[in-house]
Formats: C-alpha cells, structure tokens, sequence
C-alpha cells in the first residue's frame, strides 16, 4: 500500500501501517542522533523520567535520526539522509515508552525496540541512505531546537512535505528485512526447482 500522511503519526495511523508500506510524510519531525538521545535520556533521569525535561513534546512525535551537512546558499539543508538507526537502541524504548510513535533511519533495530514499538504502537520508518541531497528537497524549513553545541548532530525542528519512507516494523512487530527474505529465499528455492 501507499500512503500520504500528516504529523502527528498517532497511534491510529501507525495501526493502520504494514511492514513494507510506502508512505509520504509531511508536517513536523525533530532530527536526533546518538549525542543528542544521550542528553535527553541524562535530562529525562535528572527529572525523574518527567517528560517535560525533554527539548520537544515526546507525545506522538516523529524522530528522524540525521544529522544535515550544511546548507548551501538559498537552501534549507545540506544533504539530509539517514543515519544508522542501531546507534540508538539503547535510548529508543524509554522515548517510545514516553509516548514517541515513529522513528525514520536505516537499518535493523534490536528486539529490545521491535518490543518497544509493539508494546506502544508505534513504527520505524526507513529512509532511502545515499539520498540525502535528493531527500534534503523535502524538507521546507528547518529551525535549531536545542543542543547547539553538537553541531550537525543537534535537535532540529523540521517541516516536511512528502518525505518518502517504508515501514520496515509496523506496530505488530513484523519485520520487513525479515520478511522480505524469507519471500527472497522462497522465490530462489521455486526457481531452483523448476531448474
């Protein structure tokens, strides 16, 4: 299936979303990589895990592991792809607990976090690595948030207009890079046999 939604990604919508679906996305996501989780996972044991010491409303938000290049004259971003989404791991659970529901990356994710993203509904988006410069043109404005001091890796604010993802785990815990093999290798072993 193919869809065109709209932030906040609720927990309806992610219930909606299959393993493998491509989606749009537009309106507000906030960009983190694996300095700025760490500060808001030291802020968040600070505040006794009150969400309210977290840079932005964690409540159906939608994180997009990047850290941008800089941006070129006239521009809104420099290249904008994703990061490797593992590097977060260990962060992701107590944000989904939270009340995050969708996370945009590359590659897998432990079982700590498909267990997180079923337990709370929530979706792991894969963005296309190696598309940044072609990615960054979905991106209409971007605005530093907090964490200035980490440069390319601090939280932002941005505003997307048809960002193209796949659901790689959907709220049921299925799993494209598994199930996209298990199809591969049955396909293999069809042809195989009418050899």
């Amino acid at each position: 299936m193919e869809y065109h939604i709209h932030t906040p990604v609720t927990e309806e919508i992610a219930k909606k979303l299959k393993a493998g679906d491509y989606v749009y996305l537009s309106g507000t996501v906030y960009t983190a990589r694996d300095a700025a989780h760490k500060r808001m996972i030291e802020a968040l044991e600070q505040a006794d895990g009150n969400p309210a010491a977290l840079p932005f409303d964690i409540k159906d938000a939608t994180v997009y592991y990047m850290g941008p290049s800089p941006a070129r004259e006239g521009q809104v971003t420099g290249s904008a792809g994703p990061t490797t989404a593992s590097r977060m791991d260990k962060y992701t659970p107590a944000l989904l607990d939270l009340g995050m529901k969708a996370m945009i990356g590359k590659g897998k994710r432990s079982k700590e976090v498909t267990d997180a993203v079923i337990r709370n509904r929530a979706v792991y988006f894969a963005a296309t690595g190696g598309a940044g410069a072609l990615i960054s043109r979905c991106i209409l404005r971007s605005a530093l948030v907090c964490y200035e001091d980490l440069g390319a890796e601090a939280v932002r604010r941005l505003e997307i207009k048809d960002f193209p993802m796949v659901v790689v785990i959907d709220s049921g815990g299925n799993n494209l890079y598994e199930t996209a093999v298990r199809k591969y290798e049955h396909y293999v072993s069809e042809e195989s046999e009418r050899v």
